[in-house]
This record gives C-alpha cells, sequence and structure tokens, in this order.
C-alpha cells in the first residue's frame, strides 16, 4: 500500500481510540522506539560482518602477500565502532545491558517497573544528556574541519565516526523513554505492559 495519504504502520501506529488507557498509548510509544532502534540495529549488524571480512583481508594480506593496509584496518575500527555505538540502543531494549539479576530476576512486575522507572530516570536519561551535550560541539569541530586520519594512507571520515557519538546518546535517549513508558504501564495497571521487552 502506497500514496500521498499512506503512513506505515510499522513505524507510526494508529492512534489510540478515544478512551484507551493511557497505558496502551505508553506502549505504542515504546514500540514505535523499538520499531525505530530495532531498524538502526538492523542496519548497525552489517557492520560485524565488515569487521569480520575486512579483518579476515588484512590479515591475509599481511601474512600471505606481506603487504599491509592502514586504510583496511581503519575500516574495521569504524565498523566495530558503528556496530557498538548503533547497537546500544537495541541491547537495552532487549535486556541485553549488564544488570545485578540476583535481585531483579526474583522481583515482581511491579517492583521491576520501580528499578526500571528509576534507573531510566536517575542514570540513563542524564548520561544520555550530558553525553549529547558534550559530544555536540565535539563532532561539530570535526565537521567543521572536515577531519581525516592522522595516517596520511588513513580514511578521511573521522567526522563520520566523531557523528555516531551524539548518535549513541540520541539513540540511547529514546530508547530510555520507551523503557520509561514500558514501566510506567506497569505501574499503572496495564497487565499487557512487559518491563522486560
Amino acid at each position: 500500500m502506497s500514496g500521498p495519504g499512506f503512513v506505515s504502520p510499522v513505524l507510526f501506529p494508529p492512534p489510540a481510540p478515544r478512551g484507551a488507557p493511557a497505558g496502551g498509548r505508553l506502549i505504542a510509544v515504546a514500540d514505535v522506539i523499538d520499531r525505530v532502534t530495532g531498524g538502526v540495529f538492523r542496519l548497525a549488524a552489517w557492520g560485524a560482518l565488515v569487521v569480520v571480512l575486512v579483518q579476515l583481508a588484512v590479515v591475509l594480506l599481511r601474512y600471505a602477500l606481506g603487504l599491509g593496509s592502514l586504510w583496511l584496518q581503519e575500516t574495521a575500527v569504524y565498523a566495530h565502532a558503528g556496530l557498538f555505538l548503533l547497537a546500544a540502543a537495541f541491547t537495552l531494549a532487549r535486556g541485553g545491558h549488564v544488570r545485578v539479576d540476583i535481585f531483579y530476576a526474583t522481583m515482581a512486575p511491579r517492583r521491576r517497573a520501580w528499578v526500571d522507572a528509576l534507573g531510566t530516570l536517575v542514570f540513563l536519561v542524564p548520561f544520555a544528556i550530558v553525553l549529547l551535550w558534550l559530544s555536540v560541539p565535539y563532532a561539530a569541530r570535526s565537521w567543521a574541519l572536515m577531519e581525516r586520519s592522522r595516517e596520511a594512507s588513513g580514511l578521511p571520515l573521522v567526522f563520520l565516526l566523531k557523528t555516531l557519538i551524539p548518535l549513541f546518546a540520541v539513540l540511547m535517549f529514546c530508547q530510555g523513554v520507551a523503557q520509561l513508558c514500558r514501566a510506567l504501564a506497569v505501574l499503572r495497571g496495564d497487565t499487557d505492559a512487559a518491563v522486560d521487552a
């Protein structure tokens, strides 16, 4: 289905009907954010293949042919950085970040929701805001200079690499909002809300 009036139900689900519980709206917001971070992850996941193939090429060139390529080595580093910075929000959405599961795993859903909400508000959101505040000027300076590798044969794309830092902060902030929405839905009594997406 396409056309000027078509809005993707994947990225933008239809609004909740009037009178729908607020928990349903919170979950709808969280679902949209999850879809966006999932899409970014699917794109970033290709970075894993790039890292493996480029690193294989570096090793084969060095040990089979006695050749080295700084350009290829930096490509592997850039792909590795992109993979981790862009996939972090998706990992958060899937509960893959480190936490002390000794207590969290045995908690009731409401207590887990409180832990998630407080952890998001006290740690994740301030971290993302400070990182964004500090990294935007850092990346902007790099763009203004069109910063390139310090090595003559390196990649001329350092400014793109540094842009991943504020993008990481934005994705983590958005995923924190999704986590907070799910936790609030549980705390409001929406039994369909999952704290651990």
